[in-house]
């Protein structure tokens, strides 16, 4: 802070310096100078230097201008929980009395919000961020076993009781996300029974989730597996265009790089989806969901209650390998294991 204040002395002081040097250019009594005296003038250039000197008055109003939209874009994020629906399922009470502990963050694709086996500083509740959580399967190899968006939360072994995140959780969609400090959500979830009744149900859809992602790993063709997860992400983003490279999209499902791009081109030959300069669309819902494997469900943990057995229990319904009717069918070769 120190140092922040000392940096903002010198830069005003050259200001001062560069302003005094202009008037001192202009002669007594020139309207330009009455004009700047009087105050009726922001700024002015001095084209000895090529610089643009701003009034500390001016400078005070454009730094107050900032503050109120700075704070105004924080209320306006805070104040709309219906872009986290976790949150928007809250009773009114209880959301504003959290409001206080949460602050937005905005989070680019890569970031790393957990730690496998590493302490939990924060929770996040996504706005319209994707975050993946992966499990390691061999040494430095991980694999997809969740994705948390607008539904939900990430940081949720702290409901349960347990200090330390389970899974890596890597933000997979960059956006904005409502954070809170370990320490304040344990508070307020002892406190409060409605936070701890939604997180019950949300944790029983992580569980449902990463169960029959195991499932779809073993029973079913990578074609279907990115088209669910295409369609989960994009559900969770509240969007149709992502940002996803291939290399990300293999390293989340565990295959190789050239499935990835096999089961892209022959997704893309059909028009579900585009793809170019890692952004990718979804062009033909409908069509992409026929091509997907039945563990593709929508997901909200608001109502989780009346579906407890979730994705888990709906799969259940379908025989794994079992084709919906009048779906389109994707053939190709096999791929050995990445399959």
């Amino acid at each position: 802070m120190g140092t922040e204040r000392g940096m903002a002395g010198t830069q005003a002081g050259r200001a001062s310096a560069a302003l005094q040097r202009v008037l001192r250019q202009l002669p007594m009594g020139a309207s330009e100078r009455q004009a700047i005296e009087a105050g009726e003038i922001d700024a002015v250039i001095d084209y000895r230097s090529a610089n643009v000197i701003v009034f500390p008055a001016a400078r005070r109003a454009l730094r107050e201008r900032a503050r109120r939209a700075d704070a105004a874009d924080l209320r306006a994020t805070l104040e709309a929980p219906e872009q986290n629906r976790l949150l928007a399922a809250l009773p009114r009470a209880e959301h504003r009395r959290l409001l206080s502990a949460l602050e937005p963050v905005t989070l680019a694709a890569g970031d790393v919000l957990h730690e496998a086996g590493a302490p939990i500083r924060h929770v996040y509740f996504p706005v319209d961020c994707v975050v993946c959580l992966l499990t390691e399967v061999d040494g430095p190899q991980t694999v997809a076993t969740g994705l948390v968006g607008r539904e939900g939360m990430v940081g949720m072994p702290l409901a349960m009781g347990v200090g330390a995140s389970v899974a890596r959780a890597v933000v997979q969609i960059a956006g904005t996300a409502l954070r809170m400090s370990a320490a304040r959500f344990s508070t307020e979830f002892q406190r409060g029974l409605p936070l701890q009744q939604l997180l019950y149900r949300h944790a029983q859809v992580e569980l449902n989730l990463a169960r029959q992602t195991a499932a779809c790993i073993a029973s079913h063709r990578f074609e279907q597996r990115l088209a669910c997860w295409l369609l989960m992400i994009g559900d969770r983003a509240a969007s149709q265009e992502m940002l996803l490279t291939q290399g990300h999209l293999a390293a989340d499902l565990n295959v190789r790089r050239v499935s990835v791009t096999s089961a892209c081109v022959a997704l893309r030959s059909l028009g579900l989806i585009g793809y170019s300069r890692g952004r990718l669309s979804i062009l033909d819902r409908k069509g992409l969901e026929s091509v997907a494997c039945h563990c593709y469900r929508p997901i909200d943990p608001a109502d989780a209650a009346r579906r407890p057995g979730g994705m888990a229990q709906q799969a259940q319904a379908h025989a794994p390998g079992r084709a919906r009717a009048g779906a389109t069918q994707v053939h190709r070769a096999p791929l050995g294991k990445d399959d």
